[in-house]
């Protein structure tokens, strides 16, 4: 059986969820959305370890179009996010959109349509639109010896509920925005925990404080306030675009809170010394946490420096030659953030694929299409990514440049777009030209943001509201088109 659709999407998180909605308002009925799992939720449907939260304000991380008075804390929890993303795709009608337990293998444009196979059966259609966002795929450090390990090994992005970790010695690899959340929820119930960090984080305040249930109140019967609420957040995150992109001294300001925020938290001078960073704050995710700092400083916790030599049957050997005793491992090492798995998926004209595309390194128009690749469209994809506020903005602009170019097809009686490769690389060369003073790439650190040749691929070096000015209509002028 092969369904044909107009329209498919692939993933239902943010992006894929934010896409069905605004199709279905537009009018365009005859789409289809791929999920490779039970139900909704993307990355916030995956990671549920202990402690799992968003970093950024509840009222600016959810969409425009469905704001949530319920949220429970400024600083929304995993499971209240996963429930609020059920809950849009329920009210705005899209769940019967959704096929679920489909995971993409692979899809191919044939030269008039994409055909997109997945384990349970083919789809066709004549615009594909990606919403396999970056925090998807784990990534996995090669550990020597790993394969010997006896005792239970998982990603903080595949947390094991199964595994009691009370009393057990637990060995965590990695110190990233997950690792900071987890490590202090799992502190006081194990009996040992080996933190394996290579590079240390700058860790700031997090500001985070419960929501009354007269503000619920008022959300509910003033919507206009938290509307307020929300633009007030927006305006006050975008500001700091000026320390990361164009004011230094800024970001040298903030530093200064985040060492105060070191130095009162961890009292002992050598431990504080190891979990201090030595580049700039910014040039690699600045996490926010109250907990992190004294969870570490606990007698139960060792913070590793060493390089890790090998896994052994019961522990883990650095490079000083010292074992350490471990039944548990813990991944906290992040994603597959410049080596997407769907570059190898997706195959545009004459089977390349965007592998073999992005072989320099990642890159598309707007951060949204891709020269080669016709008919086809990414969210969250090349240079949209954020440091300092809510990728949802970024994803509702996107969209909405979607639904614009495919509102532009039907009016012009187009079968096919595709963006020229000139204004994709005049848009690319831009980016990079924005991005060569940014405090990512002049910070001293070595960050996920960075592809295998120290180009900055993911992050937008601009103001969101600059992104949006850009997305806001589909210039068909850009695109190399075919009638029907």
């Amino acid at each position: 059986m092969v369904e044909q659709h107009r329209i498919v999407v692939i993933g239902t998180g943010f992006a894929g969820i934010g896409m069905a909605v605004r199709l279905k308002q537009a009018g365009f009925e005859d789409f289809v959305v791929l999920e490779r799992a039970g139900d909704v939720g993307g990355t916030w449907r995956d990671n549920t370890y202990p402690g799992c939260r968003c970093d950024v304000p509840s009222h600016l991380y959810s969409f425009s179009f469905a704001p949530n008075p319920d949220w429970s804390s400024t600083f929304s929890p995993q499971p209240e996010i996963e429930d609020y993303l059920r809950k849009v795709t329920d009210a705005f009608g899209v769940r019967d959109h959704i096929r679920f337990g489909r995971t993409v293998e692979s899809a191919d444009w044939d030269g008039e349509r994409w055909r997109i196979r997945t384990g349970e059966g083919e789809f066709t259609a004549d615009v594909l639109v990606s919403g396999m966002g970056p925090l998807a795929e784990p990534a996995y450090p090669k550990l020597p010896g790993i394969e010997s390990f006896e005792g239970p090994v998982f990603h903080s992005a595949e947390w094991d509920h199964d595994v009691d970790l009370a009393g057990r010695k637990v060995a965590v690899i990695g110190t990233g925005a997950s690792a900071i959340q987890f490590v202090p929820a799992i502190q006081p119930e194990v009996e040992e925990l080996h933190l394996f960090q290579r590079t240390p984080p700058w860790v700031m305040p997090r500001p985070d404080r419960k929501i009354t249930p007269l503000e619920r109140s008022v959300f509910r019967r003033f919507p206009l306030a938290q509307k307020a609420v929300r633009a007030g957040i927006y305006w006050g995150r975008e500001s700091m675009v000026l320390g990361f992109t164009k004011l230094p001294a800024i970001m040298k300001q903030a530093q200064k809170v985040a060492e105060r925020h070191l130095a009162q938290q961890v009292r002992d001078p050598l431990l504080r010394a190891k979990v201090t960073p030595d580049f700039t704050l910014g040039c690699k995710r600045v996490l926010l946490s109250d907990y992190y700092y004294p969870a570490v400083a606990r007698p139960n916790v060792e913070v590793v420096t060493d390089g890790i030599a090998e896994v052994t049957p019961t522990g883990i050997v650095t490079t000083d030659g010292v074992k350490h005793e471990a039944d548990t491992i813990i991944y906290g090492t992040g994603f597959r953030v410049t080596d997407l798995p769907v570059m190898d998926l997706v195959h545009g004209r004459d089977g390349v694929s965007l592998r073999d595309a992005w072989s320099d390194g990642m890159e598309a128009h707007l951060g949204t299409a891709i020269s080669g690749f016709p008919n086809f469209f990414m969210l969250i994809g090349p240079n949209t990514g954020l440091g300092h506020s809510s990728m949802v903005f970024m994803i509702e602009s996107q969209i909405a440049y979607i639904v614009d170019a495919l509102k532009t097809m039907d009016a012009n009686g187009l079968k096919a777009v595709e963006v020229r490769r000139d204004v994709q690389r005049a848009f690319v060369d831009g980016v990079r030209a924005s991005m060569r003073n940014t405090i990512w790439t002049r910070g001293g650190c070595t960050s996920w943001y960075l592809d295998a040749q120290g180009r900055n691929t993911t992050l937008w070096p601009s103001f969101t509201f600059r992104f949006r000015q850009l997305t806001r209509r589909f210039d068909p002028g850009q695109y190399e088109t075919v009638a029907m």
